[in-house]
């Protein structure tokens, strides 16, 4: 690697570094104590403040990154940012969007300079490649996390309606019957619940904080439980009686899903071992005779078919997801 190149790598990884350094936000220990004390009564008076300090802004910040103009930029540029913002919360992770396309970014020069440092691939093809794979390796992972926290969500849900309907049945309000769901349940229940009562005791209605964390766990099985409070809200009823019903039915549910998961493994693990077998050939090959298999990397023609099988390979996956994929 020649001096021209090391420099040029050292100077995107201290780039990297000051933006990284920029976009960390500042002051979050001192505003959540601000918040904590505001809720809990201990704030300062107003007459042991300054008078002539400024006025306290109460509303919620929405801002992405530190940076104005990282901010206007994600308002204007990207096409849904709401969107991208109630995924990356879904994950629980607490990762703005400013700190998901650093990452986007850092991703795309990492896989550029794999492909044109490293393996000596043309301009174009390292371009598009990084821009295919640092775009879609991130989005990935956010959906998988997302996912992975939505089935953990559901899998003691009805517990948590039992919880609620017990409580319901020995005197308790609905408020506090979440109360109990938040301190004893295991998380993410048990975090999204106490979510709601803090939103709760800031004054927000019951059903619109249970809307706030919807957006966040995004399961049809969370939405039977709002709509089925809503729903008694307007016509009254026995509500105890009510989710005890939604309770059964998510069961029920929760039973169909696992039986089609039994039925539908031994097409997952052919659709897995169909999907894995052109990597390990490629790496059989590439260990027997690498120089021909070289040829699908340094040939323009090899580019071309290698994005042709990509791209069916892709698409018989997706067949074949979609065939074993049941909607309930």
């Amino acid at each position: 690697m020649n001096p021209d190149m090391l420099m040029m790598l050292g100077g995107g990884v201290i780039t990297i570094i000051v933006l990284i350094v920029a976009l960390m936000p500042g002051g979050d220990s001192q505003t959540l104590e601000k918040r904590i004390k505001r809720v809990s009564g201990m704030e300062e008076k107003p007459e042991k403040k300054q008078a002539a300090g400024p006025k306290v802004e109460l509303k919620r910040s929405v801002k992405d990154s530190g940076i104005p103009f990282f901010d206007n930029f994600i308002k204007t540029a990207l096409p849904n940012p709401e969107k991208l913002r109630n995924r990356l919360a879904r994950t629980g992770m607490r990762m703005t969007i400013s700190e998901y396309l650093l990452v986007t970014g850092l991703m795309i020069g990492i896989f550029f300079m794999l492909f044109h440092v490293i393996f000596g691939q043309k301009l174009l093809p390292s371009t598009l490649l990084s821009l295919m794979l640092g775009i879609w390796l991130p989005h990935v992972f956010i959906g998988m996390k997302g996912k992975k926290r939505c089935k953990e969500f559901i899998k003691f849900f009805p517990e948590s309606i039992d919880a609620m309907v017990r409580g319901i049945r020995s005197g308790l309000p609905i408020s506090e019957s979440i109360n109990v769901v938040g301190d004893e349940m295991p998380d993410p229940i048990g975090y999204e619940f106490r979510t709601i009562k803090d939103a709760v005791r800031m004054g927000r209605s019951l059903e619109d904080a249970m809307w706030d964390v919807a957006k966040r766990v995004d399961v049809p099985e969370y939405r039977y439980l709002i709509i089925a409070l809503a729903i008694q809200k307007e016509t009254g009823g026995n509500l105890g009686e009510t989710l005890a019903n939604v309770s059964e039915v998510l069961r029920k549910r929760r039973q169909i899903k696992l039986k089609i998961k039994a039925m539908s493994s031994e097409a997952k693990a052919s659709a897995m071992i169909l999907g894995a077998l052109p990597f390990i050939v490629s790496i059989v090959l590439g260990l027997v005779a690498t120089e021909y298999i070289m040829l699908l990397f340094n040939d323009p023609r090899g580019n071309i078919l290698l994005g042709i099988a990509f791209g069916m390979l892709g698409f018989g996956i997706w067949i074949m997801a979609q065939m074993i994929n049941f909607e309930i």
